[in-house]
């Protein structure tokens, strides 16, 4: 994020070089399922983009796009890279958060962070205002599962440890406040909780109960001091930004989606309304990857205010739909269901620690809701975060899963 210029040669050098690896040394590795849902998803693509060549090539582009989906499946090499090291997905996780920390106050400059604490909404000189939320929302996830690695009282430095989390813990919850982006706000709410639920459901399991009840109890007055504080600093932004819209959802509440006036929310509403009606012509193959731009341009009853300032439909699973159809929808929810399975079973192996799996499985939580509102995974940012965790959780899996084998 700092210097794009040598970011993204790195990117395609570890893409590229890392499947290749796969496929030549992988043994065992090569025959995954992440491979075969690659190829599936290529062909998902393919099969789409050959029929709207047949039933509209005026709208389909020169050749299938199969990069579109494709993308998603960079995790395989930087899980090959990562070589099923716990120590090296941490360090790669650390960096990255080190690396996004600094450019949000040199991209923008100090000036911006000074605008968000008087009130403005910023968006951190990250694309926009809700891609640098949800690039913290995700740094504060990882600080506060992590946390106890930071406040471990064996090793050194552990005041110096305790400052920086300290440090870096204020500067993510502030990001998030002044960001201002609500379905952050919604997926942080969801997933801290869903968190807590599964270290006390942890402890149960393994019989550390009593052991976990001061991390948990600690937590608990966090988050109330955090929730106070909060409310003192940004409260009436905080009141502001969440009420803004409250008579679009009581409109939407009583089923008059009609009167909904073109809000950020009510644009959100009428784009998907009309996505569900190209979806209805064609459910199963959809429109191609261009579906998303289709429904915003030649939806003849959405007004030119949407169609000038908008090109997609901010919901990450609608345009899966919409492009490809049932079988996109079904290739996507095979990859989640893959990773899930396969976290699951890393840690129930040993393979994994408990909190890098609690991590995968809180981060599952907020990127599912965050993708309701804004199409994450269709944009660079989304595509770096994703390959990145899932990366880092994938590989530990093919360290349970292939590691004795190959050793």
């Amino acid at each position: 994020m700092l210097w794009p210029q040598i970011g993204s040669i790195g990117e395609s050098l570890t893409a590229l070089l890392g499947l290749v690896c796969v496929l030549v040394y992988g043994k065992g590795i090569r025959n995954s399922a992440a491979l075969w849902l690659l190829l599936a998803v290529i062909a998902v693509q393919v099969i789409a983009w050959t029929f709207g060549y047949f039933h509209h090539p005026q709208w389909v582009k020169s050749n299938p796009q199969v990069d579109r989906l494709a993308k998603l499946f960079i995790f395989i090499a930087v899980a090959w890279w990562l070589g099923g090291s716990t120590r090296n997905t941490l360090l790669l996780w650390g960096l990255a958060l080190i690396g996004y920390l600094m450019a949000s106050f040199v991209l923008p400059g100090p000036d911006e962070w000074l605008r968000g604490l008087q009130g403005q909404r910023i968006g951190f000189g990250i694309r926009n205002n809700q891609h640098g939320s949800m690039l913290f929302g995700v740094a504060l996830l990882g600080t506060v599962i992590f946390s106890r690695r930071f406040m471990a009282p064996e090793g050194r430095w552990i005041v110096w440890r305790i400052a920086v989390w300290s440090v870096v813990f204020a500067i993510c919850t502030t990001a998030v406040a002044i960001g201002q982006t609500r379905a952050i706000w919604l997926a942080l709410v969801v997933a801290l909780p869903v968190a807590g639920i599964i270290m006390l459901l942890w402890a149960g399991y393994r019989g550390m109960g009593r052991r976990l009840l001061k991390p948990v109890m600690a937590g608990l007055v966090a988050g109330l001091v955090l929730a106070l504080v909060a409310g003192w600093l940004f409260g009436g932004v905080l009141v502001e930004r969440i009420t803004t819209e409250s008579s679009v959802i009581e409109q939407l509440m009583a089923g008059n989606i009609q009167d909904v006036p073109y809000s950020s929310i009510g644009i959100r509403i009428h784009s998907w309304v009309a996505a569900f009606q190209w979806i209805a012509e064609r459910p199963l193959v959809g429109w191609g990857g261009g579906g998303r731009s289709l429904v915003i341009e030649h939806t003849p009853w959405l007004p030119d205010v949407v169609k000038q300032h908008f090109g997609h439909l901010h919901n990450f699973f609608i345009e899966i739909w919409v492009a490809y159809g049932l079988l996109g929808v079904a290739a996507i929810a095979a990859l989640a269901v893959w990773i899930g399975r396969a976290t699951w079973l890393a840690w129930r192996g040993g393979a994994m620690p408990d909190d890098v799996a609690l991590f995968g499985a809180t981060f599952f939580v907020y990127w599912i809701i965050v993708n309701q509102f804004e199409s994450y995974d269709s944009f660079w940012t989304g595509v770096y975060v994703h390959n990145l965790v899932v990366g880092g959780l994938v590989t530990h899996y093919w360290q349970w899963r292939y590691g004795e084998r190959r050793a």
